[in-house]
């Protein structure tokens, strides 16, 4: 898919404040109200656009622990991942899920209250699945965290 200049600064523009009203985006992007809708409309349904959130401060909801967990496993065939990624995917604690090259198979961004509530999330972690390695590395501080992509060197 290929994208203008128009499009690239509503996507900036979105992935910053999705809740800016459709007349501001048009008017920062040189368009009137109904095309700039009709392109976000587009963007959305290209997929491009995935979805619309409110991003959350986890330290206002007690959600102060971040845990990257390095995962090492012995199995490398398509039922394992398959398996795998459905027993991760239910664990509401994991914020990211990432397949690795290197020395770890997968990463994963966990966040939790305090290390009692990462200690609980590991005990059924390793007990429900079948892993070689597990590495967990808590974040001291949060210096960058960011949703956004960078998209100055597109055009």
């Amino acid at each position: 898919m290929s994208f203008n200049e128009i499009d690239l600064a509503l996507l900036d523009l979105l992935q910053k404040n999705v809740s800016m009203p459709i007349d501001e985006l048009a008017r920062r992007v040189g368009l009137t109200k109904t095309p700039c809708w009709r392109r976000v409309q587009k963007l959305e349904k290209s997929g491009v656009i995935k979805g619309r959130v409110a991003l959350l401060d986890g330290k206002m909801l007690d959600r102060n622990v971040s845990v990257f967990v390095q995962v090492k496993t012995s199995q490398h065939n398509r039922a394992w991942l398959e398996n795998f990624s459905k027993i991760v995917s239910n664990f509401p604690e994991v914020a990211g899920f990432y397949r690795m090259s290197g020395e770890y198979d997968y990463l994963l961004r966990v966040i939790v209250r305090d290390i009692p509530a990462y200690d609980d999330f590991y005990k059924r972690f390793i007990e429900a699945t079948s892993l070689t390695d597990v590495t967990s590395n808590f974040a001291m501080e949060e210096i960058k965290n960011s949703t956004e992509i960078y998209l100055g060197d597109m055009t």
